[in-house]
């Protein structure tokens, strides 16, 4: 990726690499924000490497709804890694440069499955809404082959949409300054330091950031707006307190996700603040992920089944 990356810069830019600024407010806490993060990264890591683990185990797991929540887990573990080891090692040593290639490469990644993300997440939507709506139909609209073809769909999106904006930026002159206010390689700092003309390709990539996430967002709020409907229509209470139990877990991590993203890439231009967007930005990768692998297992007693039957196995 870095070589095609090198190809398609061409001799366009005299700028070889850029300087990460982190967080230099509290860059003398290096040491501690870097045991901070790691702890967070790995928790995050091993969360989601469960999630995988007991759900391609357990037979009873292996149901649409843990299939699309298992590749959401693979999807943020690959999200978080394209940010969080370089920031780690701006907190260990201090080194904050980041070659051109490996910005570009690493602004790929992060877009393409951050878009992924949204796109997974309006599936989930999607099958909470056919489990609890539509039951009788369930098993034969949410067959293997279909959440296979979703999955596929979710990933092959998240790619088209992205992969455009970054390669054409990386494409423009890169002059200098090189110092990029963040603490990684994201399309809005990275523009404002071209030397070219950028306002063709921010548009064009705020018009498909604005997709991603209202498209998302569009299908949740229809999705759970039927639900509510339907479970609110249910005659028993233990029925509609079962219902909502499934649903909340998911309602959470949507609004982690939407909100952070809001302030980061919807928000009004003169709104924008460097130091929110960093922060609204570590939300996004650093808390999320690691709050998101707890909020689906905390409550679900079939997850807490799955793994004592685990451990009992192991022994």
């Amino acid at each position: 990726m870095e070589k095609l990356v090198m190809r398609l810069a061409g001799s366009n830019t005299s700028v070889q690499e850029f300087i990460l600024e982190g967080f230099p407010a509290v860059q003398h806490l290096g040491d501690i924000l870097f045991l901070v993060h790691l702890l967070a990264y790995l928790a995050s890591l091993m969360g989601n490497t469960l999630i995988i683990s007991v759900t391609w185990a357990d037979h009873r797991l292996q149901t649409p709804m843990y299939f699309f929540l298992s590749s959401f887990a693979f999807v943020e573990c690959g999200f978080i890694t394209s940010v969080i080891p370089k920031l780690l090692t701006i907190f260990l040593s201090g080194r904050q440069t980041i070659s051109f290639a490996a910005c570009f490469t690493q602004a790929f990644f992060f877009l393409i499955l951050g878009a992924t993300i949204f796109f997974l997440m309006a599936v989930l939507s999607l099958d909470r809404y056919l489990a609890i709506c539509k039951p009788l139909h369930y098993s034969s609209i949410m067959s293997p082959r279909v959440c296979f073809l979703l999955v596929t769909a979710c990933f092959a999106l998240g790619f088209l949409f992205m992969l455009v904006p970054v390669v054409t930026l990386s494409q423009l002159s890169f002059c200098g300054p090189n110092v990029i206010p963040h603490f990684f390689c994201d399309f809005g700092p990275l523009a404002k330091l071209s030397c070219s003309e950028t306002k063709p390709v921010e548009t064009l990539f705020s018009i498909l950031v604005f997709s991603v996430i209202f498209t998302s967002f569009l299908l949740t709020i229809i999705a759970y707006s039927n639900i509510v409907v339907t479970i609110v229509r249910l005659p028993s209470a233990k029925e509609r307190k079962k219902a909502f139990s499934t649903c909340s877990s998911h309602l959470i991590v949507l609004s982690l996700m939407y909100g952070s993203c809001f302030f980061i890439y919807i928000k009004p231009k003169q709104t924008s603040r460097v130091d929110f967007n960093r922060q609204a930005a570590l939300v996004n990768t650093v808390l999320t992920p690691v709050l998101n692998p707890v909020i689906y297992t905390l409550r679900n007693k079939q997850v807490h089944q799955a793994l004592r039957d685990a451990l009992c196995r192991v022994k």
